[in-house]
């Protein structure tokens, strides 16, 4: 029988939370916490999210100590968490249930009647971010878990009523394949974390598995212009809307205009008028995640008018072509999180679309396994700025036993510059970057931090 979180949160049992602090993870505890259930958790470092949580009443400890989990009745842990992991370890001891933070959010979402799941390579935490606002527009008191701080709803959960669940879902070590969609997103599939998945085929067979999990009556929207993607929704038997500007694509834009990066639309459903969108957001890709939101809530019987206004009223999400603010120079600093070449084009592409005079990106490469593996199609991306300015690769979860370093992608890229750390980097863009140029800090470590020390200098 599979392990279920609900009796213990019936029984209000004591659940510990294994890396208490992470993004999923502090949204787990903060909803469990406002259910009564009694919350301990532990992390290797106090953050804005764990003080509030131990405001909010959990107990947390600050080192991984088997004896956290002592008065547990159930343990849930992050996949980055294994089972040489002291308080994993006790907790199997004692005989304590352990269950991944994936399986949690699944058990909690078939409460809900309405469950949009949103999982792509690239996209993810932006498109849920846009249904969210859609949702609250449509006043369908949505429950929200999203990937990164969200202003409208004041971080990355939004405990609302039990209609309607709106859900990040990674394909990273199958955890969207624990969740219960009744409406399966898939914006994008392409080959990434190769330290987990086979190969390409194996990340395809993956968002098969999880368009599969949708009941009968449910819905799989896809990405239309994508054939990974397509390939994923092949022989799934359930409705399928797919968007893009393809041939066949039954959600489509029409009347494009672009305004200094900046889209405008209308969108059509099978040939009829839904909405008109003037997106905050600048670039294609937005366009495109907001014919996949357009989708979902057209089959939620959600008025065109009102998914309009949800759209346009998203400004963004945290590090996602984040303003960071001005350097002394008049030079602009922005920040992404774009960490996979397909991001990095996207994002580069729409800051072609600007006006700026020239674009600098200053990039950290995010684990080594992933720089090896699409070191070709780094160096290409980064052809597309004016000049690429590299830091040290981020490790994340690995060891560089491969021997591959951040200078190695700059020997390829026409008059790039790699730097040894973030001072070095931030002392050459206030020599280079001036009025009228834009700086781009990217990558999904702490990158972000060049952009603060430029603009507070």
């Amino acid at each position: 029988m599979e392990l279920s979180i609900k009796p213990y949160i019936q029984n209000k049992k004591t659940i510990h939370l294994v890396g208490i602090g992470g993004v999923s993870m502090n949204s787990l505890g903060e909803l469990l916490l406002s259910m009564g259930v009694p919350v301990t958790g532990s992390d290797r470092a106090h953050s804005a999210v764990t003080e509030r949580l131990e405001r909010l009443g959990a107990v947390i400890h600050y080192a991984h100590e088997a004896s956290n989990v002592d008065g547990a009745a159930l343990v849930i842990r992050t996949a980055a968490v294994h089972d040489d992991n002291p308080e994993i370890a006790r907790a199997h001891e004692l005989g304590i249930p352990v269950m991944e933070r994936a399986q949690a959010w699944g058990c909690l979402m078939t409460d809900y009647k309405d469950v949009i799941c949103l999982s792509g390579t690239h996209g993810k935490t932006t498109t849920t971010s846009m249904m969210t606002l859609i949702a609250m527009q449509a006043a369908l008191d949505p429950t929200v878990m999203v990937g990164s701080n969200l202003p409208a709803i004041g971080g990355t959960l939004r405990i609302g009523g039990h209609g309607c669940f709106v859900a990040e879902s990674c394909e990273y070590c199958n955890s969207f394949l624990s969740f219960a969609p009744t409406i399966a997103v898939v914006l994008n599939v392409e080959a990434d974390h190769l330290d987990f998945f086979k190969d390409l085929d194996d990340i395809i067979h993956s968002f098969h598995e999880f368009c599969l999990l949708t009941p009968e009556n449910g819905l799989v929207v896809v990405n239309g212009d994508d054939e990974h993607a397509l390939k994923a929704v092949e022989g799934v038997e359930r409705k399928v809307l797919r968007f893009g500007e393809s041939e066949g694509c039954n959600v489509r834009p029409q009347n494009i205009t672009v305004d200094n990066g900046y889209y405008r639309f209308d969108v059509e459903v099978d040939g009829q008028f839904y909405a008109h969108v003037e997106l905050s957001v600048p670039g294609r890709h937005n366009m495109m995640n907001a014919l996949a939101c357009c989708a979902a809530s057209w089959f939620l019987h959600v008025p065109g008018q009102q998914a309009a206004a949800g759209l346009n009223q998203f400004k963004g999400s945290s590090r996602r072509f984040e303003l960071t603010g001005r350097m002394a120079s008049g030079a602009l600093v922005v920040d992404d999180y774009a960490h996979h070449p397909s991001e990095m084009r996207a994002t580069l592409d729409t800051a072609r679309q600007m006006n700026f005079k020239r674009i600098f990106c200053a990039f950290q490469p995010h684990t080594y396994t992933r720089t090896k593996a699409l070191f070709d199609e780094f160096v290409q991306a980064l052809k597309l700025c004016d000049q690429a300015v590299l830091a040290p690769i981020y490790a994340a979860r690995e060891q560089n036993t491969i021997g591959i370093y951040a200078s190695d992608l700059a020997k390829e890229i026409p008059g790039a510059r790699s730097f040894e750390s973030f001072e070095q980097i931030a002392d050459y863009l206030r020599s280079e970057a001036k009025e009228g140029d834009l700086v781009l800090t990217m990558g999904a470590g702490d990158i972000y931090r060049v952009g603060k020390m430029l603009i507070e200098s």
